[in-house]
């Protein structure tokens, strides 16, 4: 490895590399992701450790420091200490940029998930590690398998790593964190916010209710995305809407007008942006007072709590993954 020599910088190299190490820097979690369950590691344990490990690393400008004693474990058991290794069962393309990805478990065994949990990923492109946090899809006792939503970005370090996978690779995972304290009945209606793969932690939560003949909750899934060809997993939320307390709206930020769009979908699409009067419109439609999830980019996050504080929906009656 090259060490750059301080009696020439080069400033160009310069901030190229702080770029570099800015990139391989540990996100910090925001604090709706701790579930305030007490789990060991907490997700800030880990992010105090892995930042700690970063900032020697950078100190002594040496990446390599970031692939020190990393143990993982080949016993297909998640564990949140330790990276396990896991097959590559299936993938299919959902839309140009993103992925659903099938891994197997061994015989029946399951994540055992709690709703809403997500999984952290270690990969390694051009030999530096990069973690990035993926909430599965899958129900949390799916057996056998499990499955996880993934978009790849263009500049994305991980998505580097990602579009390489093929079927029958080997890939760590990490966990489980967070999660939704979730009990069935608890609320009268939910009301969940979700842009893009935000869909992710939304769907164990929703079929949770709907395998339940006991939960009566009501559910108005909103789906914000750029197109209708870009609405993810169609044939799973059709059948989740047949449900009798489930209703679900599309956003299309970059549909001008509904008439192309299949009949069945034109009454509950909206074209343009999840804006603060589409937003009063859809909790004075709840039937009853919601609970808010929220899930998407930390500027979708922000103008939703800004929307519903406007439509006087409190703070504490909101959850972001």
């Amino acid at each position: 490895m090259h060490l750059m020599t301080l009696s020439n910088p080069n400033p160009e190299t310069m901030s190229g590399n702080e770029h570099d190490w800015l990139a391989l820097k540990p996100q910090e979690p925001s604090p709706s992701q701790c579930c305030g369950s007490g789990c060991k590691p907490c997700i800030y344990d880990v992010y105090e450790k892995e930042l700690a490990q970063w900032e020697r690393a950078k100190a002594k400008q040496d990446k390599s420091l970031l692939m020190e004693k990393k143990e993982q474990s080949n016993n297909s058991e998640l564990n949140p200490d330790t990276f396990t290794a896991f097959n590559i069962s299936s993938v299919e393309q959902l839309t140009e940029d993103t992925y659903q990805y099938k891994f197997e478990l061994p015989g029946n065994s399951s994540l055992r998930l709690s709703l809403g949990q997500h999984i952290v990923l270690r990969g390694v492109v051009n030999g530096l590690e990069v973690q990035r946090a993926y909430t599965p899809i899958s129900r949390g006792n799916a057996e056998g398998y499990f499955e996880v939503l993934m978009k790849c970005y263009e500049a994305g370090l991980m998505s580097q790593y990602i579009k390489t996978w093929k079927k029958g690779d080997m890939v760590f995972w990490r966990g489980p964190f967070g999660g939704f304290p979730y009990q069935p009945n608890k609320h009268g209606e939910l009301l969940m916010l979700a842009s893009g793969t935000g869909l992710a932690p939304m769907l164990p939560i929703l079929q949770s209710i709907t395998d339940d003949e006991e939960d009566e909750t009501f559910v108005t899934l909103v789906g914000c995305f750029r197109t209708f060809d870009k609405i993810y997993l169609k044939p799973l939320l059709q059948d989740l809407a047949r449900y009798w307390n489930v209703r679900i709206f599309y956003v299309l930020s970059q549909e001008t007008s509904l008439e192309k769009l299949p009949w069945s979908y034109q009454e509950n699409t909206y074209t343009g942006r999840l804006s603060e009067d589409l937003m009063k419109t859809i909790i004075n439609s709840c039937r009853r007072k919601p609970f808010v999830l929220i899930c998407g980019s930390s500027a979708f996050n922000e103008d939703m709590r800004r929307y519903l504080k406007a439509a006087g929906i409190e703070e504490n009656s909101c959850f972001v993954f």
